[in-house]
């Protein structure tokens, strides 16, 4: 599959201004003309205002809280784990992959755990429900074992597609004709699930339509990274059904019901809010003011929501108890009569 770069890591100018700003050089001249000057607090008041610096600020505090109270659910083997993933992924090409993103090693390995920290608090709120899983079981694919070819073009999947059904060898021609540099010296060899991201959607849908020894029609697929179409042929190994027993793949079931949990905006912006609420988190520049109000107004939002709830319920009972209580006294009466 081709190599997604690696992301661009949120470089400022605002963080070296802070610290200039802590150590008292804010007055200091970084450039002189003839009519004034430019100082350190004139570049820091305009700085202040862009939007990428604002968006730095707010993923500081967010990760600054967040690292306050999970730090420790992230050991250093977990970020050496993705970290060495990472590096296998992207080959000899990775040291170049950092440097153009402008992270060291130390500086990706920062923000690695800070993303492992973040999902971990976010984890820690997860809640699922029966339901949560039956509709992840709804999507749910096991693992199968499976030959894939990929080319460049359509005429050359036709091709190797008539090939394999005229007889000739999988694995020769997958060694011979596909581009995907990660699975063709393996004869095409892999293994995927519904939720793996190695395999495009297309080719996964296909393939679990398979039987076993059976070839697929050219399959078309974007490549995610580039938008290029791609084209696969794919031969099913070992394909599995799940069956009925949800309870088999419960693990694996949980699994992916809590990140499609993640993966949802609206519950990640409520629970960052509820921590920045926890944390106390005030904002003391004006210049920044705005910065959290899409979490902390979602927070409000589901508070209010919430003691709304628990008013209404509280209400329903005490009219409950209050109709209760009026049978009670009428039964009582018509016994006295």
């Amino acid at each position: 599959m081709k190599k997604k770069k690696i992301i661009l890591a949120a470089t400022s100018a605002l963080a070296i201004l802070t610290l200039a700003a802590c150590s008292g050089d804010t007055d200091k001249d970084i450039a002189t003309m003839k009519g004034g000057t430019i100082t350190v607090s004139d570049f820091y008041d305009k700085a202040k205002s862009e939007s990428s610096n604002q968006q730095l600020v707010q993923q500081m505090i967010i990760y600054k809280v967040f690292n306050n109270k999970y730090s420790d659910k992230v050991t250093d083997k977990q970020v050496d784990a993705e970290f060495n993933k990472s590096k296998e992924t992207y080959g000899d090409s990775f040291e170049s992959q950092l440097e153009a993103a402008g992270y060291t090693t130390d500086s990706y390995k920062e923000y690695l755990r800070n993303n492992l920290v973040l999902k971990a608090g976010l984890e820690a709120h997860v809640d699922l429900t029966d339901e949560d899983l039956k509709t992840a079981w709804e999507s749910f694919h096991p693992e199968v074992e499976a030959q894939i070819i990929k080319v460049a073009s359509e005429d050359e999947a036709k091709e190797v597609k008539k090939s394999a059904d005229d007889g000739e060898d999988f694995t020769k021609l997958a060694k011979e004709k596909s581009t995907d540099t990660t699975t063709k010296e393996d004869g095409g060899k892999i293994k995927f699930d519904s939720e793996s991201t190695t395999v495009p959607t297309e080719v996964k849908e296909a393939a679990f339509k398979l039987k076993d020894g059976e070839i697929s029609d050219v399959i078309t697929a974007a490549n995610p990274s580039t938008y290029a179409t791609e084209y696969y042929v794919v031969k099913m190994v070992k394909n599995q059904d799940k069956g009925n027993d949800m309870d088999k793949f419960k693990d694996e079931l949980k699994e992916i019901a809590t990140q499609a949990k993640i993966n949802d905006s609206a519950f990640t912006t409520k629970v960052i809010g509820e921590e920045l609420k926890a944390a106390n988190v005030k904002i003391k520049d004006d210049a920044f003011k705005n910065i959290l109000t899409p979490f902390t107004e979602t927070s409000s939002t589901a508070s209010t929501e919430d003691s709304a709830t628990q008013t209404t319920e509280s209400s329903e009972t005490k009219s409950t108890d209050s109709t209760k209580a009026s049978e009670t006294k009428e039964s009582t009466t018509d016994s006295t009569k």
